[in-house]
């Protein structure tokens, strides 16, 4: 039995991983139990199991947990020779509260059943009742430490024992995106002399002939005269997060390009939250995420006196904070080109 839940933890940790928001989480658990002094068990054994977590998105409590535990050795019962093995299937409902920007605690409260492989007194099978704490820290954005200690009452008897578990959380089952909304393209009306509509190179909406500022970023907004007002970046951040992926390397560096090409042009550049966490703590937030998109825009080259970092928290959403694909939408980074 010791082999097996060690190889179940050793598996469970290599589990696939996606982004920030996802559907479940499964982490592999280890500690150990203190049991009550009257129940004639060992007072100290050492536990393993595993949990699988179900995110719940617009809930007040966030996540329901299924899991169960199950004694790595056999534990003995004091003053005979017999020992027994403990399994316990749980079920809890959890409640985290963010401490900073890797740190949160938890909450959990729950119920469940407990097996003796070989009944003695009053170690019987049987319900239990379970509340307790717990310290969540993220060690990467696919992976986080969580430690806790569970307080159990058996319902039959009243008995008590004190679990504590140290475990790995790896989450997995990305939650799906709005498809984009692709436009029906006007139909073609044929003419018999068709006359050649001005040019926009550029596609800015703003014609050649009219455009005072050529070669503008594809889906940046524009003036009367084709020059530049809003650049959405399209940087999203993952939850409480304030690096830049890798995957928007490609955006950044051509918005440097253009800021070089265009050595006038200054830019506040403006990061924005979801409406997880305090008003306070948000704000801090937007203006790491505007910190770090003017880093990485002066790592290319652009001069840091023509662009400054400003953070507005989630005091301007673009999308409705009630779903995982709005709150996405809102973590985000924009450039306000300033004249």
């Amino acid at each position: 039995m010791k082999k097996v839940l060690l190889s179940t933890i050793a598996c469970a940790s290599l589990a696939l991983a996606a982004n920030s928001d996802y559907k479940y989480e499964i982490t592999p658990l280890i500690g150990g139990v203190y049991t009550e002094g009257n129940l004639g068990l060992d007072r100290n054994y050492a536990n393993g199991g595993l949990s699988l977590g179900f995110n719940q998105f617009d809930s007040f409590i966030d996540q329901v947990e299924l899991g169960f535990l199950r004694s790595i050795e056999d534990v003995g019962y004091r003053g005979s020779n017999n020992d027994t093995g403990i399994t316990r299937v749980f079920t809890n409902l959890i409640k985290e509260y963010p401490m900073g920007a890797n740190t949160s605690l938890y909450t959990l409260v729950g119920a469940g059943v407990e097996i003796f492989d070989k009944e003695d007194g009053y170690n019987e099978d049987g319900l239990f009742g379970n509340y307790g704490v717990g310290v969540k820290y993220q060690l990467a954005d696919q992976l986080a430490l969580k430690f806790d200690v569970r307080h159990l009452i058996e319902v039959d008897h009243g008995d008590n024992n004190l679990l504590y578990t140290l475990g790995l959380a790896v989450p997995f089952g990305e939650v799906s995106k709005p498809a984009p909304v692709v436009e029906t393209p006007a139909p073609v009306v044929e003419t018999p002399a068709p006359v050649q509509a001005p040019k926009d190179s550029d596609a800015d909406g703003v014609i050649d002939e009219l455009d005072q500022c050529p070669d503008t970023m594809k889906g940046a907004k524009v003036d009367s005269v084709g020059c530049m007002t809003l650049i959405n970046l399209n940087i999203n951040f993952d939850t409480d997060k304030s690096v830049i992926k890798d995957s928007y390397n490609s955006r950044i560096a051509e918005f440097a390009k253009m800021m070089k090409t265009y050595p006038k042009l200054k830019a506040s550049i403006e990061a924005h939250t979801d409406s997880v966490g305090s008003d306070a703590y948000n704000q801090k937030l937007s203006e790491r995420r505007a910190n770090s998109a003017v880093k990485a825009l002066t790592d290319l080259g652009v001069e840091s006196s023509r662009i400054k970092a400003v953070g507005f928290g989630e005091t301007r959403p673009v999308a409705s904070n009630e779903t995982a694909e709005g709150r996405a939408e809102n973590r985000r980074v924009e450039a306000v080109m300033v004249k």
